[in-house]
């Protein structure tokens, strides 16, 4: 039976992958992902009914995302999963100005796609690879992508435009925005949690390698950290955040960077590594009594603060503060700290409950409801495949091919 929808969702650094029943509730059939591909990868599957979890190491040598999709797809023929995939969800990081809904990805759609790789030049080519790969793999499934950006399209114009010549915003020199499918997985949970209202005037801190915040209003995005590129905003793993231009023109005009060796500054020597000079894993600069790492910890803190406040501003308030992804949800000390720093728009958190990892994490008299979800990127894919129109055409002639 071809029922079943599998997600998989490339980044940099890892290979996640998930199979859903392709029904209103999703059931979740397997879970898992490849990651530290670049630094002794591992394979990891959760445990399911029937189904022993797995641990292992793919080896100490570094792999490429071929080699890591291999390791998936073993995972789904030991399964018995192949034959029921009759469509692919992927996560694409960059769906420019043209694509805010799931869409088929059919030649056409995938050209387009590839000319937006030098906007997210870590992300795009491997989200394209991977559905190369699947294509390959899985020949009687639909491929359909579902985009990082189009979360961010409702927002106001005033927040996705740059003060440069109008003729440069009309080609696409825009705010974007990114990590679109968590925040809607985000708002997705606010809505079980407070129905339409979602939390009202909400803050989401999706901390991970990538970095970024999302003002929303029930629901919708209003601004967000991120722009044009996965490069701005808070301080991240090796990206560098907000930076002023003039730093950019200096580095070609003065001291003659390339534009390759930029592009390897900004996106992988800079950030919590660069500033730390040991690491971009905040466990291990917490963990370090380096005074650089407690630098790097400090600034990550900082500009959280400082960005909350301006989001805030956007907003006229603050009801909700949801903390998700790997530093979000796994590192109390860093909510303590930036509970700190938000301190005057009301927030308190709860140290026991913050120690704990609880849902809720304020305290009893803060103003603001501070909370930890889960990160569920694949989940929010597979839920927009289900309720897009373009998505749901395609299955309708999938359904009438066969």
């Amino acid at each position: 039976m071809i029922d079943a929808i599998l997600v998989l969702n490339g980044g940099s650094s890892s290979l996640k992958f998930a199979v859903f029943e392709g029904r209103d509730e999703l059931p979740l059939l397997l879970r898992g992902n490849v990651s530290s591909i670049g630094h002794r990868p591992r394979l990891r599957v959760e445990a399911s009914a029937g189904r022993p979890g797995i641990d292992r190491s793919l080896g100490d040598a570094p792999i490429n995302i071929d080699n890591a999709f291999a390791a998936v797809a073993s995972i789904l023929a030991d399964g018995n999963l192949l034959g029921r995939v009759g469509r692919v969800g992927h996560r694409i990081v960059h769906g420019g100005r043209d694509f805010t809904e799931a869409m088929l990805l059919d030649e056409r759609t995938l050209e387009s796609l590839r000319l937006l790789e030098s906007m997210a030049p870590i992300h795009q080519a491997i989200n394209l690879k991977v559905v190369a790969l699947a294509s390959e793999l899985l020949p009687q499934a639909l491929q359909i992508g579902c985009f990082d950006t189009a979360y961010h399209s409702t927002r106001p114009e005033l927040a996705k435009i740059y003060a440069l010549p109008r003729a440069m915003t009309e080609t696409g020199i825009v705010s974007y925005g990114f990590h679109g499918l968590s925040y809607s997985h985000i708002a997705s949970k606010l809505r079980d949690r407070y129905g339409v209202r979602a939390g009202g005037r909400t803050i989401v801190a999706h901390l991970g390698s990538g970095a970024s915040l999302c003002a929303m209003n029930a629901g919708r995005s209003v601004a967000t950290t991120m722009g044009f590129s996965t490069l701005d905003g808070l301080v991240m793993s090796t990206r560098c955040g907000a930076l002023d231009p003039g730093v950019v023109l200096h580095l070609l005009q003065e001291r003659r960077l390339s534009g390759d060796e930029l592009v390897t500054l900004l996106y992988e020597r800079s950030g919590l590594l660069g500033v730390s000079g040991i690491s971009g894993d905040m466990r291990t600069l917490i963990s370090s009594n380096q005074l650089a790492a407690a630098e790097a910890v400090d600034l990550f803190v900082y500009r959280i603060g400082r960005e909350i406040g301006s989001l805030a501003a956007a907003l006229g308030g603050l009801d909700t503060l949801v903390f998700t992804a790997g530093i979000g949800e796994n590192a109390p000390l860093v909510r303590e700290r930036i509970g700190v720093a938000a301190v005057w728009l009301g927030v308190d958190l709860d140290e026991e409950r913050n120690r704990e990892g609880a849902e809720v994490v304020s305290s009893p008299k803060s103003r603001v409801d501070v909370l930890v979800i889960p990160a569920d990127e694949e989940r929010a894919v597979a839920t927009e495949m289900l309720i897009s129109r373009s998505a749901a055409t395609a299955s309708t002639q999938e359904r009438s091919a066969s």
